[in-house]
């Protein structure tokens, strides 16, 4: 009687989790909650973005072009906001008649020239307070240097005159050096903080951010070219590319999850298949005739 040699049983196989049921683990459900308050977040940004991103309550059409007076406008020392940028403004006062001071590169029509500005001290303000005029234009520097010379004689002359000036209202150049091999004292930029550290009699001065170029020319001088500003768009596209961004970075964060949690379900099937494999190998090899005799042995 013959008898069958005797084999060992296969491993059992083991059946790998599927993805859906890795994401249904505690731990992930716990970080895609966490991912979402954070994505939420982001949306929320990014509705907050978009929603100044739309003027919906632009300036009317022209309103620059109305004049106002200058105190209703801005006061001294604050910024001049966006949609006030070349207003036209209205404001009296004297001259401070040794403050008369010349500012080079000025176009007119895209001819370079030259401005002459001023000192104006406010009239019917409460403490003292001045804003810088741009008188006039010219081209020649000499001229503009006589056009000075004369206001400064006139101011001189009759110091308690008040004149009216109606220009239009514009920002701070800010401050520049000028160019090498020229006059220091040369400026460049209309820049009421540059002048008004060559001013005369500021003590306990409130100096107004902006100045004023004069629409009607003082003195000898050409009238000043400005025209009047284009009107802004309602749309920031700034603001809407933040926007995108931020919905870009919720995206991203549940991405992100969802990236993490396949990358673990990807790793444990791949361990699992290792230990079958592993498993499977073994059982091979204590079934083959060596591995028998090996056990008889």
């Amino acid at each position: 009687m013959t008898s069958t040699p005797m084999t060992e049983p296969a491993p059992p196989q083991i059946f790998p989790p599927t993805l859906r049921e890795v994401m249904l683990r505690p731990r992930w459900i716990a970080l895609l909650a966490f991912s979402l308050v954070v994505a939420g977040v982001l949306a929320w940004l990014g509705q907050w973005q978009l929603g100044r991103a739309v003027d919906t309550s632009p300036p009317e059409p022209g309103l620059t072009e109305v004049v106002q007076p200058l105190a209703d406008v801005v006061k001294p020392g604050d910024y001049l906001p966006e949609p006030l940028v070349g207003q036209r403004v209205e404001v009296s006062g004297t001259w401070v008649a040794s403050d008369f001071i010349v500012v080079s590169s000025r176009y007119n029509n895209d001819v370079e020239g030259y401005w002459v500005t001023g000192q104006l001290r406010v009239a019917g303000a409460v403490t003292p307070t001045s804003i810088a005029v741009a008188t006039g234009w010219t081209s020649s520097l000499d001229q503009a240097n006589a056009a000075a010379a004369q206001l400064e004689a006139d101011a001189g002359a009759n110091p308690a005159a008040v004149v009216e000036v109606t220009g239009r209202l514009i920002s701070d150049e800010g401050p520049s050096v000028p160019p090498a091999g020229v006059d220091p004292q040369t400026l460049v930029k209309m820049s009421p903080a540059m002048l008004l550290g060559r001013w005369h009699d500021t003590a306990d001065l409130d100096v107004y951010r902006q100045y004023v170029a004069s629409q009607t020319a003082i003195g000898p001088l050409d009238d000043i070219a400005s025209p009047a500003p284009d009107e802004r768009s309602r749309v920031n596209w700034l603001n809407i590319f933040y926007a995108a961004e931020w919905a870009i970075f919720a995206g991203f964060a549940l991405y992100l999850w969802y990236r993490l949690a396949r990358d673990a379900w990807e790793k444990e099937v791949e361990d699992l298949e290792d230990e079958q494999a592993e498993a499977l190998a073994e059982s091979s090899a204590s079934s083959s005739p060596a591995g028998a005799a090996e056990s008889r042995d």
